[in-house]
């Protein structure tokens, strides 16, 4: 068995809890209150910025050159592409980038960046990757789960569209085929730690549906 196929053994609790997330049965059924998608949108412009820095990082402590090359294109697609699609939203409820990128992290994503930003920037290569592919893979899965319900709410349906994309699902397939080559090369107690941050950002995922289901602020 592949590695990349026992670290998604090891989170279906977890996914399973992400797809039963109100906040995702909002976006397929329209309850979801668009307030709600407009903070997490809000949010998630804000990760990418720091994600895209991470991707970098990465970059440079890959042992391939093709890895390089990789994530130096998803580090720029994160920054151009998606956030695209963001500004697409932003325009629809008429926020400029100012106000965007004014608006401060909430409390989940500031511990959810500030943990990837310090294992690309602390820790080897395979452990930037073990906590970096949850990002990539859940939202392909979360994508292609809701594609088969689809949304009344053509902005929702705008968002569901971008992760439930041939394209996007080749590009995470590019870092689970990277995730699997080097656990190659490991032993189990590196394959162990990449692992534990796997699962700790795949934690973090649903937080951060949470966080954006709840507009989190922060209490003082």
């Amino acid at each position: 068995m592949v590695f990349s196929a026992d670290l998604w053994r090891s989170i279906e609790n977890i996914f399973a809890e992400i797809i039963e997330h109100p906040f995702l049965k909002g976006l397929t059924d329209g309850s979801l209150d668009e307030d709600s998608f407009r903070f997490y949108v809000v949010q998630d412009a804000l990760y990418l910025r720091d994600f895209a820095r991470g991707l970098a990082i990465l970059g440079a402590k890959v042992p391939e050159d093709d890895w390089l090359i990789m994530f130096c294109e998803h580090a720029k697609t994160a920054i151009v592409v998606e956030r695209s699609l963001h500004e697409s939203f932003f325009r629809d409820w008429g926020l400029t980038d100012e106000q965007v990128y004014s608006t401060p992290m909430s409390p989940t994503n500031l511990l959810y960046t500030s943990y990837l930003l310090r294992i690309a920037y602390e820790r080897p290569f395979y452990e930037g990757i073990g906590a970096f592919l949850p990002c990539y893979w859940i939202y392909l899965e979360v994508g292609k789960a809701l594609e088969q319900k689809g949304s009344p709410n053509p902005i929702y349906q705008r968002w569901i569209d971008t992760y439930s994309s041939a394209e996007y699902e080749r590009v995470v397939r590019q870092v689970i085929a990277a995730a699997d080559k080097i656990a190659v090369t490991l032993t189990d107690d590196q394959r162990e730690k990449m692992r534990q941050h796997f699962v700790l950002t795949s934690k973090m995922e649903w937080m951060f549906w949470d966080m954006g289901y709840r507009k989190e602020k922060w209490k003082i």
